[in-house]
């Protein structure tokens, strides 16, 4: 059943919606960042034991309204919507809209209409638009995943999502490179070579190397909500940045894992990377607005990671080498 507070009345969500479901562009608005410490506490819901404790969650349309015409009244309205009388609790949850919309309360004006969970408070993987499980991946320990069509990520192991979240990757002129990967090597802390000056250092933290010869990177940095932003790297807020640091595995050299292993020989791959999927042309979402409610997409995922084109050179000699002590 679906929630009576949170449901806005089919008339206006069908009027507010015209222009997308005619396959229309959103307007175009100025971005916020996202402030990383403030979701904190949506992406550290307490974890389900197991995948399959994670419930199906459904969603709804809201249109920001209000008959006095007032942007702070509307808005207010929406948070009691979401916390009854509770303000503190209808706030927490509206960052989790924030984040599935990827916009910002603060961008958003009369008549914009948001998509809302009737359940909050879960375990973050229930709103995932990549599904539980991966055939493709169940006999890989790890597997990363970048997909730009909806600029968000999955880590898998043995094909099971064990985490996802946004990402911010390379803008028109920089595109991140699609193709399969490898993370290389990682440093906590690193300036960007592409800094304008050194009194104004382009700072990164948790930087995990997956282009060693294009220094593509993921890492902590300024999240904007629009999409695509960087100058090649893939952005991710810190909890998000911090995690990954810790659980992908780097390659292997004589030389160490941090940035003195760049020119050794690598004896074995890292944690494998996907970049799939093609740059958004509008706000990117994983919705798809049917005319009477949101439905979540999950992300189409190719049958065999292998299936990837190889990214660099690296990858393509050890694939060689893998194919060669299968036959």
């Amino acid at each position: 059943m679906r929630s009576p507070a949170t449901l806005r009345s089919l008339s206006a969500v069908a009027a507010a919606l015209v222009l997308l479901l005619a396959g229309a562009a959103a307007p175009a608005r100025a971005q916020s960042y996202i402030n990383q410490s403030e979701v904190e506490e949506v992406l550290s819901a307490p974890s389900a034991a197991d995948l399959e404790d994670l419930p199906e969650v459904y969603y709804d349309y809201y249109v920001i309204d209000d008959e006095s015409g007032n942007t702070v009244v509307a808005r207010n309205k929406f948070y009691k919507a979401l916390g009854g009388d509770d303000s503190k609790l209808g706030h927490k949850r509206a960052k989790l809209v924030e984040m599935l919309n990827r916009r910002l309360m603060e961008e958003v004006q009369i008549g914009d209409t948001l998509v809302a969970p009737q359940a909050f408070d879960l375990d973050f993987r229930a709103y995932s638009p990549f599904p539980k499980y991966y055939p493709g991946a169940r006999n890989l320990d790890k597997l990363f995943i970048i997909h730009k069509s909806i600029q968000a990520f999955a880590a898998y192991e043995y094909g099971k999502l064990a985490r996802w979240g946004i990402v911010n990757t390379g803008a028109e002129e920089s595109r991140t490179p699609n193709g399969r990967y490898n993370f290389n090597w990682k440093v906590p802390y690193r300036v960007s070579t592409l800094s304008p000056s050194d009194d104004e250092p382009w700072e990164m933290y948790w930087v995990f190397n997956f282009h060693n010869i294009r220094g593509i990177h993921i890492h902590q940095y300024a999240m904007p909500t629009g999409g695509p932003t960087s100058h090649g790297c893939v952005r991710l807020i810190e909890l998000d940045a911090k995690w990954i640091y810790d659980w992908a595995t780097p390659w292997k050299t004589n030389k160490g894992y941090g940035e003195e292993s760049m020119q050794a020989a690598v004896q074995e791959l890292g944690t494998m990377v996907l970049v799939l999927g093609e740059d958004p042309l509008t706000h990117p979402h994983p919705f798809e607005y049917k005319k009477r409610y949101p439905i979540l997409t999950k992300v189409s995922l190719p049958e065999d990671p292998y299936e990837v084109p190889p990214g660099t050179d690296l990858q393509k000699r050890f694939d060689a080498r893998r194919l060669k002590a299968s036959r």
